[in-house]
């Protein structure tokens, strides 16, 4: 594999590929495996992804790259094997989350700050010892009465630039990503409002980037789709979400960033996959790959087919491929709702 910055971002949206995130918190995973009343244990966690990262078909046809946890870049299958050897195997390149996560941004009413630079530069050579060349920083971008306001934005656009220049610097591909959240507390905006906070977002994220030296053709965006509140009484049809999220691209993200991947951020499995695709589908020539990088919405199916039961693993991979294949598709403009009930 090529250690190029610019190449490892090349691969990791290359055409009908996108980016697994399985980097769910110890918090999160629990959460994941209550839903089908299975305890949460470093065996049950390595059992999980093991059916995955096993999952042949998909891990060698339509997955680029793995977001990995701490705890999942050190472990190894049942047999003995690191799971990074095993991605690396299927062609798939390993990645980590780097951020400790969003925490109470003081002087603000109830915005949010990543928090994680501390000791940022010795983990990310440990990272890339054990084997990672991407690595993943979320930034939470909430909308609501006087929110979000310019410090949060800023503040949260300055961690994101720090945080990549340390990758790159490290010979790690950074995925820079700003979430403006569909679902927060208060999530009734439209879908202007999610088009105004987007632009502004992303506009201080792109200048901090270039302030801090960041070379754009060595990073992914991961950027939220431009879309209404889950609460709001106005949702916009799946075509104009389309056509706004490439508009406010097109506006603010410059054309030597290799590609975005965008996360799901809330949206059904089906209504993630039919945006990416129209987007590709309606789009026209773009500088920049549209793919995906998608944590629930592609595992969500595999987690519920699964169960925690091995006699289950062959349905869950099926399930897992399926969703897979289905974004690969989206992410080329060529899914169908014919195509997703043909293959399921």
């Amino acid at each position: 594999m090529s250690e190029r910055l610019a190449d490892i971002a090349v691969a990791m949206v290359a055409d009908g590929r996108g980016i697994l995130a399985a980097d769910e918190s110890t918090g999160t995973i629990k959460r994941r495996f209550d839903s089908i009343h299975l305890e949460s244990t470093a065996d049950s966690r390595r059992d999980y992804r093991e059916m995955l990262f096993r999952a042949d078909d998909a891990m060698r046809n339509y997955v680029s790259g793995v977001i990995l946890y701490d705890e999942t870049i050190r472990q190894k299958a049942k047999d003995g094997t690191p799971f990074v050897d095993i991605l690396k195997a299927a062609g798939s390149i390993p990645g980590i989350k780097v951020d400790k996560g969003a925490q109470p941004l003081a002087g603000t009413q109830g915005e949010q700050i990543t928090e994680g630079l501390d000791g940022l530069r010795e983990r990310l050579a440990e990272y890339h010892q054990l084997g990672a060349r991407f690595a993943k920083w979320r930034a939470v971008i909430d909308i609501g009465q006087g929110i979000p306001t310019y410090n949060a934005l800023a503040a949260n656009a300055h961690a994101l630039a720090r945080y990549a220049a340390l990758c790159q610097e490290a010979q790690i591909v950074p995925i820079v990503e700003p979430e403006v959240l569909m679902d927060g507390p208060v999530a009734t905006h439209d879908i202007a409002t999610c088009y105004r906070v987007t632009e502004l977002t992303l506009k201080l994220v792109f200048e901090q980037l270039y302030f801090a030296g960041v070379d754009l053709t060595g990073m992914i965006l991961k950027p939220n789709m431009v879309i209404a509140g889950k609460d709001s009484p106005t949702q916009a049809s799946p075509e104009e979400v389309a056509e706004k999220t490439v508009k406010v691209l097109k506006a603010c993200v410059p054309p030597a960033v290799p590609g975005i991947a965008f996360l799901s951020g809330g949206q059904s499995d089906e209504v993630a996959t039919k945006h990416l695709s129209l987007m590709n589908e309606l789009g026209g020539p773009l500088p920049w790959k549209l793919t995906f990088s998608y944590g629930r919405a592609l595992q969500a199916a595999a987690l519920k087919a699964w169960g925690g039961k091995p006699e289950n693993v062959a349905a869950g991979q099926r399930a897992f491929t399926h969703r897979c294949r289905m974004n690969a598709l989206a992410a080329t403009g060529r899914w169908s709702a014919d195509a997703e009930r043909h293959a399921a």
